[in-house]
């Protein structure tokens, strides 16, 4: 008795506690859920588009803007672009592209808006930009400026990368149909409503992450 009574007098009595339950892993990247989709671009990167016409490469600089550059980035990674067309072109001003082939995937990507970055660097020529419908609401659609569109820049187009090779490619995108694809019905219906209407537009075959050449023409690791 005398030792139960020093022991609890100097609080010395250890009580059995249960460990404390693991954090939940993170859910895998899905396209099908935009919210999974949240890794960090690196720093400098680049991207190789492979489209029916040919290929050109992108290089991201996230410090343009590191919202887009990540939001591209994932998209790259998960293969958002497979088979998206490049389905509107007005001469001397862009081309654009950014909405999937799969309609399931552009209905749930459609309200995944992210917030403006501030404006870095200029619309110039060759720069990749997002398309949007107003402020903080930019989700998947892209533009690569065919002419020095600087006046974009009051508009909040914050450009984050810039074709670095193949210029010419993406110059010679198939611009027939002009603006006439709808973008509603792209977004509906997906590759089914290129192909019967518009049966002429290029299209991205595959959208990869290649390594950024160092100084002197060594590629960084």
């Amino acid at each position: 008795m005398k030792a139960l009574i020093l022991l609890l007098v100097t609080g010395s009595v250890m009580l059995a506690q249960a460990p404390p339950p693991a954090p939940a892993a993170a859910p895998a990247p899905n396209l099908m859920n935009p919210s999974t989709l949240k890794a960090q671009a690196p720093d400098l990167y680049r991207v190789k588009f492979a489209t029916t016409h040919g290929d050109f490469v992108v290089e991201v600089h996230r410090a343009w803007a590191p919202l887009g550059a990540d939001r591209f980035y994932n998209l790259v990674v998960n293969n958002f672009f497979t088979d998206a067309a490049f389905f509107r072109y007005v001469p001397n001003f862009i081309v654009q592209f950014g909405l999937p082939a799969n309609p399931a995937i552009g209905r749930v990507w459609q309200s995944a808006n992210i917030k403006d970055d501030p404006v870095k660097h200029g619309n110039t020529k060759g720069t990749l930009v997002f398309a949007t419908a107003g402020p903080n609401t930019r989700t998947t659609q892209f533009f690569i400026n065919f002419a020095d569109n600087t006046p974009l820049d009051a508009q909040g187009f914050a450009a984050f990368g810039q074709v670095v090779s193949g210029m010419n490619i993406a110059e010679g995108l198939y611009s027939g149909y002009g603006e006439k694809p709808d973008q509603g019905r792209i977004t509906a219906q997906g590759k089914a409503y290129i192909d019967q209407n518009f049966p002429k537009l290029d299209s991205i075959k595959s959208a990869t992450i290649e390594e950024v050449p160092a100084a002197g023409g060594k590629k960084k690791k």
